[in-house]
């Protein structure tokens, strides 16, 4: 579905709104959002195309969920229908509502209403943005400022115990993380916004990468002169977006140090703990108190996640990566925290598109695997697309990379063939996170 900016009315009011109906509820931002509206004692209702340990987390909650998108789970008392910028406008739960003059908010809007009443932080970037976010999220409970927080992931456990994507906070800060998908971030209102970095992806809807430097560019020009934007100033994709703009523009490579002591490993990570702490700073929070609080940060769910060890002592961990420059920095992490270990990966492409547009840089992406394990794409919002296959990639890979054809195949392979200490990670957008989890049952 278009999800370009869209004006809303400026006397919408959530706290009017009782029956919540939400389309997508399985999906990790959504899911934050109905947490969110129980927390509030409204009553929550939702589909997804399945269960999931997230549908089944917000049941326990007491929302009722359904398995599966039909026009019935549409009740009469529903007032209010929030949806997945990924919903199709064919979809009967979003039609009925249609015709029953039901309100319906895509779920970048209820952001947009949520951080209009708040000091926003909007933590938006290619790559990145989750970790980002949580490590903000992490600055900012321990130093007291009760932020309320939406985030990509699950907020692994820290000193208050937390496992989830939403934190109801009682503070004036709201922290959320800003998708470039579709402009959806394009409805927050920034106070201060960050930009991690921007590169190719979301081909499938931007036309190249001039076309996603635009998207940042409208983010970057929401920020109000006195607001603050913070990213790495010498990135040269990012001197086109800050051109001319009217707000602070803060370096977080000021705050960048090579041996910054955080509990997850990479470059990568130390360039987002570097942004957290600038965003800490910019808010009155001590750099000093910031690196505390990073040093005791876990990491999110299912960022090179540590799942736990197998009975024949294989360490399993899982990662969301799912773009080459993800899966590279993924790699060049666990390589640096292991660097004598074989390391197996298994991946599950995402996307037909992403698979194509990028197949040569899927090719570089894994130099620091020792095995790499391919699983079929999974196709997610996209029809089938029978010119680009697994296979393709495992050719190109050479000797190292095989290609499965399903889950039990695959996991056959590695009970049959790793080691005690080896290092197993599987890595992908979509379900092949069961992968690692069905091996450490």
């Amino acid at each position: 579905m278009n999800n370009t900016k869209l004006v809303l009315e400026n006397n919408i009011d959530l706290k009017k709104y009782q029956n919540i109906h939400f389309l997508g509820i399985g999906g990790i931002g959504v899911s934050a959002i109905a947490r969110m509206m129980l927390l509030e004692g409204k009553n929550v209702s939702g589909s997804d195309t399945k269960d999931s340990e997230i549908t089944n987390e917000l049941s326990l909650l007491g929302a009722t969920i359904f398995s599966g998108h039909n026009k019935e789970n549409i009740k009469e008392n529903i007032d209010l229908v929030v949806y997945t910028v990924a919903v199709l406008e064919d979809n009967p739960e979003f039609v009925s509502a249609k015709e029953q003059g039901i309100k319906c908010l895509s779920y970048p809007e209820i952001l947009g209403l949520i951080s209009k009443n708040k000091k926003t932080i909007a933590v938006s970037g290619t790559h990145g943005k989750t970790t980002t976010t949580a490590m903000i999220a992490r600055i900012f409970i321990d130093s007291g400022k009760e932020p309320t927080v939406v985030v990509g992931s699950k907020l692994l456990e820290g000193s208050d115990n937390l496992r989830s994507n939403f934190v109801a906070g009682e503070g004036e800060y709201f922290i959320v993380e800003a998708c470039e998908y579709r402009r959806s971030f394009l409805n927050i209102h920034p106070t201060i916004g960050v930009i991690t970095n921007i590169d190719n992806d979301h081909l499938d809807y931007y036309k190249d990468l001039e076309d996603i430097q635009s998207a940042f560019k409208s983010f970057a020009e929401l920020i109000p002169k006195e607001g603050v934007l913070i990213c790495d100033r010498s990135d040269e994709r990012l001197k086109s977006v800050i051109e001319g703009l009217n707000c602070t523009i803060i370096d977080y490579m000021d705050f960048y140090e090579e041996n910054m002591e955080i509990s997850v490993s990479g470059e990568h990570n130390r360039k987002n703990a570097a942004v957290a702490i600038a965003v800490g700073s910019v808010c009155g929070i001590d750099v000093s108190e910031s690196k505390k609080a990073l040093k005791e940060f876990k990491g999110t769910w299912r960022r090179f996640e540590n799942k736990g060890k197998t009975n024949s002592g294989v360490f399993v961990y899982d990662d969301y990566g799912h773009h080459p420059t993800e899966v590279k920095a993924t790699l060049v992490g666990a390589r640096e925290k292991f660097p004598d270990k074989k390391i197996t990966v298994v991946f599950q492409p995402h996307l037909y598109s992403r698979t194509k547009l990028l197949l040569g840089d899927f090719v570089k992406s894994f130099d620091d695997a020792d095995e790499v394990l391919l699983l079929p794409i999974y196709a997610a919002r996209e029809p089938f697309d029978g010119s680009i296959k697994s296979e393709m990639l495992v050719e190109k890979i050479g000797d190292k990379a095989k290609s499965f054809l399903n889950f039990s195949d695959v996991e056959n392979y590695l009970k049959n063939n790793l080691k005690e200490s080896d290092i197993l990670i599987t890595m992908g957008a979509g379900d092949v996170y069961k992968v690692g989890e069905n091996l450490l049952k």
